[in-house]
């Protein structure tokens, strides 16, 4: 059995269409979590592991949250439910088997919503369907959508927080605003240093912000991990 072990949890990584991968750590470490998040949505799950992560951060900041975890793909659903059970906050951790179109219809407002979303938009279509379902926003999920979604269904101080490619800053903050929705917070992430930045974690709200917090984080330096990145993926990590 395929399993990827954090210091706190384990996730069972065979029947979920996209697996464990950087993007999502990434996303679970760094987005902005406070102490009154009570109500929290992950959009496209997967395994659940932002989920996970985003529950054991708040297990020591907020008390009587619950996150709920959507899925289109059931092999998903099921398996980021079975890694729920098995984790210390089963409890807070609820996951769907649902399309964000359908959960739209009956769902409630929320303090954060959180994705990891398909992005590849013009190239070519791998070869295993569920896998590009959930890599490609010509089957799967968009920003756009999320975006969308969270205008409506985001709280008076809720916020979203989403990891994608960098090349997409501009047109995500584009259809932010279109949205009533301001970039508060944006992480340019790059492999190493002599790269320019492949990811960006953007955060965004319903309050306007004339100067959004801008960071920079590298992974790798001279083949070794860098101290900042160590030093955010700490409590989750076996080897940070």
């Amino acid at each position: 059995m395929g399993e990827f072990r954090f210091k706190k949890f384990t996730v069972v990584n065979e029947r979920s269409a996209m697996k464990v991968n950087t993007d999502g750590v990434l996303l679970g470490a760094a987005m902005t979590l406070k102490e009154g998040d009570k109500r929290l949505l992950d959009v496209g799950t997967g395994t659940g592991t932002i989920a996970l992560m985003a529950a054991q951060r708040l297990a020591g900041l907020s008390a009587g949250y619950a996150i709920d975890a959507i899925d289109i793909d059931e092999p998903s659903a099921c398996e980021a439910a079975q890694n729920f059970a098995a984790s210390p906050w089963h409890g807070c951790l609820h996951a769907h088997h649902i399309s964000l179109n359908e959960f739209a219809e009956t769902c409630g407002r929320y303090d954060v919503i959180f994705s990891n979303p398909p992005y590849f938009d013009e190239s070519l279509l791998a070869p295993e369907e569920r896998r590009s379902n959930a890599r490609h926003t010509s089957t799967g999920l968009s920003y756009r959508e999320l975006l969308d979604f969270a205008s409506e269904r985001l709280t008076t101080d809720g916020r979203i927080s989403m990891v994608l490619p960098a090349d997409l800053e501009r047109p995500l903050c584009r259809h932010a605003r279109m949205n009533g929705l301001h970039l508060f917070r944006i992480v340019h992430i790059r492999t190493v240093p002599r790269k320019a930045p492949s990811r960006i974690i953007a955060e965004f709200s319903r309050q306007r912000c004339d100067s959004p917090s801008e960071e920079f984080l590298t992974i790798q330096d001279e083949g070794k991990y860098t101290q900042e990145y160590l030093s955010l993926t700490h409590d989750f990590y076996m080897f940070a």
